[in-house]
């Protein structure tokens, strides 16, 4: 009889192990974190305006006096005319009057510049400085290239 509850004994210690559940690999990847698209143009168009526009209009936007305009605060910057600003991007500029001001240098022309490379840094220029703008995007550059040619 001893055998006999020892064997039982053993036979569910056995089968305990067994029926043990498996640890379970999970089947799905976890989720990835959000991606911060306006991040990234953000980043894209600084990248752009630290090569292209920094020395000019400088590190806080305020360009130099009566030299190269300011574009932190420009209502021309913020407004709704963006196929303006991206013309000035693509042809350049010479002199221009900012609230009873002239800037006098002129502004070289980017018509190297993608259309993405202008989306991104004239979204930053909107959206930089305390300025607060919609973006510019990569259609409407294309449709003012076009215009423009």
């Amino acid at each position: 009889m001893k055998q006999t509850i020892g064997s039982i004994v053993l036979i569910v210690a056995l089968m305990s192990f067994q029926t043990a559940p498996k640890k379970q690999t999970p089947t799905t990847k976890p989720a990835a974190a959000p991606v911060n698209t306006m991040q990234i143009i953000m980043d894209r168009g600084k990248m752009v305006y630290m090569q292209q526009c920094l020395a000019c209009h400088q590190a806080n936007g305020g360009g130099v006096p009566s030299m190269n305009a300011p574009l932190a605060g420009a209502k021309a910057v913020v407004g709704k005319d963006k196929a303006k600003l991206i013309t000035i991007v693509l042809k350049g500029m010479k002199g221009v009057d900012i609230e009873d001001e002239p800037y006098n240098n002129t502004m070289a022309p980017h018509p190297e510049l993608t259309d993405q490379q202008i989306s991104d840094v004239l979204t930053y220029v909107r959206n930089n400085w305390n300025n607060k703008a919609s973006a510019v995007t990569v259609a409407e550059v294309k449709a003012v290239r076009v215009k423009t040619k």
